[in-house]
């Protein structure tokens, strides 16, 4: 059962460009290491049930690590999820959602979460709660900057 203590959630931050802007940063895979500080690789084929391989940045350390997840949710627009699961080597298991709400034609807002699952999850929230919280607190701030200045540079050619 999850727990409502076993759940890490970034900041919510509103981004001065539309929601197609945001979905268009966040499936540019090949981009990450521009503006993600917490994940600087990452790859897939954003099929459901297919690999996310991540290059993330590992607790307490400078040191980049790599971790295996698979997508479970690609709703454009709006949810990107993926999770981890139990193997015979980590009982450790979570489920990563990204949300994406559009607020009007050029404006929307970003959260994520994480919730750690498993019989490790007491533990996975102690030992990297806050590590992950700070993680995923750049990362929404660095997919607001990289929307807004991708978003401004298509105005400006429009205009």
């Amino acid at each position: 059962m999850t727990k409502a203590q076993n759940i890490v959630t970034s900041i919510r931050v509103e981004i001065d460009a539309p929601a197609s802007v945001v979905w268009q940063v966040l499936t540019d895979l090949e981009r990450y290491s521009e503006w993600n500080t917490f994940c600087p690789g990452i790859s897939s084929t954003l099929k459901i049930g297919d690999p996310v391989t991540m290059q993330v940045k590992t607790p307490n350390s400078h040191e980049i690590g790599t971790a295996v997840e698979y997508l479970v949710c690609f709703e454009p627009e709006r949810l990107l999820s993926w999770e981890a699961r139990p193997t015979s080597q980590s009982k450790d298991a979570a489920r990563r959602d990204q949300y994406v709400e559009a607020l009007g034609p050029e404006r929307c807002s970003y959260v994520t979460t994480d919730v750690f699952l498993g019989l490790n999850a007491d533990q996975l929230m102690k030992n990297i709660g806050a590590w992950a919280k700070a993680g995923f607190d750049e990362v929404a701030r660095g997919l607001k900057k990289q929307a807004e200045a991708i978003y401004a540079q298509q105005k400006r050619v429009r205009d």
